[in-house]
């Protein structure tokens, strides 16, 4: 019988991606019997099996093969940027200069522009059993963006089954810069059938960014108390669905949550997942200020590794600086825009427990 990984090599390792080359795969493990495997194309988070009551459970969702995932527009699993998320009409004001990026949600440009990160091929500079590092560099001009970008980013698998990921970027102008992981998570396993909204998810955040049709924050930062938005004290993910204004807008959950300041060390859980059955349990710490809760309100049809998806098949917490914070400038140091001469250096673990 095939393993997992011979499985992902044979449907996305053996015919050519975007650059007409075939993808490379890396899988780490730990001593628990956990497996993570990635892909030099997008630095793609590809597979994350658990092993759950004497079986390995696949929490994460995917494409079936690599002409499919050229297909997707769902991002599974890769690092977005050079900015994850929205920016409105592709464009922000930057020391002066106006830029226009690449449109390519609607009027507005999303998760880095028609040619992100997820497309690209990251060359890995270093692995062994448990970590693996990838490096890209993204030109002056790529997208539409100022500067020469160099990022790096590294996965290190845990012997108590968490996945971290440390991001690090440097850029020889001032730049919007805002890098997440795009994983889509179903801890019930990416066959069982089950919701994103089956799930439970408790988040430390306090207000949450109410957005326009178009999906970009209107400014405000709204408290979460009192609304559907409140997931203070962990709750079913469905118990309030499409109860409001501001959920109808976006078909569900695609909106940033606020997390309070003192869980943002990168130490502190700021976030938890709970599967249906409550067997599995995904705790989230990161040193970004917000998360995007996407409860996978655009899947229907994409073609996934089970079966085609349908809408709410997996949910996303991707954290991440305010979306459109280029154009937000009363969000201070939240608006993800590096200047020059700083580092990005930021960390976002998923801590699973089953």
């Amino acid at each position: 019988m095939k393993t997992n990984l011979q499985q992902l090599e044979q449907s996305m390792a053996q015919t050519p991606s975007f650059d007409g080359n075939p993808a490379q795969l890396i899988e780490l493990t730990n001593r628990q019997g956990m497996s993570v495997v990635f892909m030099d194309i997008g630095a793609t988070w590809l597979s994350c099996t658990l092993p759950v009551s004497g079986e390995a459970r696949e929490v994460l969702l995917r494409s079936p093969n690599m002409a499919e995932h050229m297909q997707q527009g769902a991002y599974f699993g890769a690092v977005v940027g050079r900015f994850a998320n929205r920016i409105a009409k592709g464009q922000f004001e930057l020391d002066g200069k106006q830029y226009q990026l690449y449109i390519n949600n609607g009027e507005n440009s999303l998760h880095g522009g028609l040619e992100g990160f997820d497309k690209r091929r990251w060359s890995v500079i270093e692995k062994d059993s448990q970590h693996v590092v990838f490096r890209l560099h993204s030109p002056e001009g790529d997208q539409g963006y100022p500067g020469n970008l160099d990022v790096q980013v590294t996965y290190t698998l845990t012997d108590d089954n968490a996945l971290q990921i440390a991001y690090l970027a440097s850029c020889d102008q001032s730049c919007p810069v805002n890098l997440t992981n795009h994983a889509y998570f179903n801890l019930a396993g990416e066959a069982s059938g089950a919701k994103s909204l089956d799930h439970h998810l408790q988040l430390m955040a306090d207000a949450y960014l109410p957005t326009d049709a178009g999906l970009i924050p209107n400014g405000e930062l709204k408290p979460v108390a009192g609304t559907s938005f409140d997931f203070t004290q962990r709750k079913e993910i469905g118990s309030q669905f499409l109860a409001e204004p501001d959920q109808k807008t976006a078909g569900g959950y695609d909106h940033a949550f606020v997390f309070r300041p003192e869980v943002t060390d990168g130490s502190a859980v700021a976030a938890v997942l709970t599967a249906p059955e409550k067997d599995v349990v995904m705790k989230v710490k990161t040193t970004k200020p917000a998360v995007q809760l996407y409860s996978g309100n655009f899947l229907s049809g994409t073609p996934g590794q089970s079966k085609e998806y349908d809408l709410y098949d997996g949910l996303c917490l991707e954290t991440q600086y305010f979306p459109d914070g280029p154009n937000q400038p009363q969000w201070g140091v939240n608006r993800g825009v590096l200047t020059l001469g700083e580092s990005y250096q930021h960390q976002t673990v998923y801590q699973f427990e089953f």
